[in-house]
């Protein structure tokens, strides 16, 4: 059977995939996240994510291209496709899919576990950067304490390269985080500027989580009491601090440099 073909942006299910991509409380309402780009999507497939519906311009997208079964295909104009498109520049395709949520208990920690933690970060692209970092070391998992954003927005999906379904993912409280590191016996290095050593002076060996807050604020009181040590990367300049994606990428892989 043909696929569907909707040539208007006014058709329902178009409106209804663009309510999607951009509120929030419609995709908590539903439990339906979007998916956009042949890698991000791929990457959902092989993660075993459920696939609701994948919608897809065949001048831009080949659909036999995905490496799945047993989904609903929907064909769209280009005209269609650039109102939908999230990107600036599309490759064609966009799914609706099913989200799944991990809880700290979910996490395999297997052996000498390294951890993200990321404490108050608001802005997605920056988690989706840092996820990106977190797939290229080989991290265990990231953890979002106290979030300020959807794991699922658009935006950290498409920053994150599909990152997002790769590395295991989990927002909880902060205090949530510290009794599951303390309780597994995971050292806890706070990324910060007082009372601190330099990173590469600090053994990332063994079970370790890498614990970093906002560039504005940093960390709050409850992680730096609850640190095994406060680690810091040299400032050199007049400024301060780094995106937080940055010192993620240097501090992650210290931890791989000193594991190989």
């Amino acid at each position: 059977m043909a696929p569907l073909l909707i040539s208007s942006p006014q058709n329902p299910r178009i409106k209804r995939l663009m309510s999607l991509q951009q509120r929030s409380q419609q995709r908590r309402s539903e439990h339906r996240i979007v998916v956009e780009g042949a890698r991000e999507l791929q990457h959902c497939i092989n993660a075993g994510f459920t696939i609701e519906t994948v919608f897809y311009c065949p001048t831009l997208f080949d659909i036999e291209k995905l490496q799945i079964a047993d989904f609903e295909t929907v064909e769209v104009t280009p005209q269609v496709y650039d109102k939908i498109a999230y990107r600036g520049s599309t490759e064609g395709v966009i799914a609706i899919v099913e989200p799944r949520f991990m809880s700290l208990s979910d996490i395999d920690l297997g052996d000498d576990p390294l951890i993200v933690v990321l404490e108050g970060v608001e802005k997605p692209g920056n988690i989706g950067a840092v996820l990106r970092s977190a797939d290229a070391a080989q991290a265990t998992a990231v953890v979002v304490c106290d979030p300020l954003t959807d794991l699922y927005n658009p935006n950290l999906i498409r920053s994150s390269l599909g990152a997002i379904f790769t590395v295991p993912c989990v927002a909880c409280s902060s205090l949530e985080c510290i009794k599951f590191l303390k309780e597994n016996n995971i050292k806890i290095l706070t990324a910060q500027l007082q009372d601190s050593e330099l990173y590469y002076h600090t053994p990332m060996r063994g079970a370790t989580a890498i614990v970093m807050g906002t560039e504005s604020t940093g960390l709050t009181q409850v992680w730096r009491e609850a640190a095994t040590a406060h680690i810091r990367i040299p400032m050199r300049g007049e400024l301060d601090s780094l995106n937080v994606s940055v010192s993620a990428a240097i501090l992650l892989f210290e931890a791989v440099r000193q594991r190989e």
